[in-house]
């Protein structure tokens, strides 16, 4: 069983920066993990993904250059730090944990998810 708890969303202004933070425990049952986001009336999209034992990094190309995952393998978190934000970069934003390292883009293949966390950016 792995637990995931997001932490670090808010408020913030186009062009500002937020860090989320994805702390899991049960993790030796983890290979990869994802953020992903969802907007109102949208479908959920990966935002981006890293594997644990190589530190791989996968990224959709609306954020690539802006944002950046990281993990902490000693600590089991997993950190989104998100630059020069966009209002489309509005949406509830998910950790999510997977075993395997294939197909880790899509959301259907991750077994774990945590609560979300709302990040807001106004014009």
């Amino acid at each position: 069983q792995v637990q995931l708890v997001e932490s670090g969303g808010g408020l913030v202004q186009a062009g500002g920066s937020l860090t989320l933070f994805c702390e899991t425990s049960g993790r030796t049952f983890s290979d990869a993990m994802g953020w992903f986001r969802q907007a109102p009336g949208k479908e959920r999209e990966v935002v981006a993904a890293i594997i644990w034992s190589n530190g791989n990094t996968y990224y959709a190309d609306s954020v690539r250059g802006r944002f950046a995952i990281s993990k902490d393998n000693a600590k089991n978190t997993v950190t989104l730090q998100m630059n020069s934000l966009k209002p489309e970069d509005t949406a509830v934003y998910y950790c999510a944990s997977k075993t395997g390292w294939d197909a880790i883009l899509l959301a259907d293949e991750y077994d774990y998810w945590g609560q979300g966390t709302q990040v807001t950016v106004s014009s």
